[in-house]
C-alpha cells in the first residue's frame, strides 16, 4: 500500500510541467496573466467543491477552525505565487529549466523545513547525505539549464 502513496506523489510531479504549460498557454492565448490565474483557481474550486459533494464529508465546525495555526491559512496565497510564476515564466524558461528550478528550490527548502520541524513537519536532520542530495539537484539543474 505504501507504493500507492509514492505513485500518487510521482503523479503529482508528472502533472507539474503539464500544469505549468497549460497555465502559461492560457496566459499566452488570452494575453492576460491575472485572468488566467482566475480561470485556473475557479476551475480548481469547482472541482474541489464537486469532490466535497461526492465525499459527503461534513465541514469542520468553528471550534476546529479556531484551532488552525495562522500560517496554515496561507497555502492559497503561496499557491497563487507559484501559479503566477508558472503562468509568466514557464514558457520563457522552458519546461525543463522552470520545473528544475521549482523542484530544486522545493528540495532545498524541504531540507530546511524537515531539519527544523517547521510547519508541523516531522523533524529529519539535515545530514550530509541530504545536503549532498540537494547539491546534486543544483548540479542537475545546472546541466539542464546549460544544455
Amino acid at each position: 500500500m505504501d507504493w500507492l502513496i509514492y505513485l500518487a506523489a510521482a503523479a503529482s510531479g508528472i502533472a507539474n510541467p503539464a500544469q505549468a504549460g497549460a497555465n502559461a498557454q492560457l496566459r499566452k492565448s488570452t494575453d492576460h496573466a491575472i485572468f488566467s490565474a482566475v480561470v485556473v483557481y475557479l476551475s480548481g474550486l469547482i472541482c474541489v467543491l464537486a469532490l466535497q459533494l461526492l465525499s459527503r464529508q461534513t465541514w469542520p465546525n468553528g471550534a476546529k477552525l479556531a484551532d488552525v495555526p495562522w500560517w496554515a491559512w496561507m497555502g492559497g496565497i503561496l499557491s497563487i505565487a507559484s501559479t503566477m510564476a508558472g503562468i509568466t515564466l514557464a514558457q520563457k524558461l522552458g519546461s525543463g529549466v522552470f520545473t528544475g528550478i521549482t523542484v530544486t528550490a522545493s528540495i532545498a527548502m524541504s531540507i530546511a523545513f524537515d531539519n527544523f520541524g517547521w510547519m508541523g513537519f516531522e523533524r529529519h536532520t539535515a545530514s550530509w547525505p541530504r545536503l549532498a542530495g540537494g547539491a546534486l539537484m543544483i548540479a542537475g539543474l545546472w546541466l539542464v539549464a546549460r544544455f
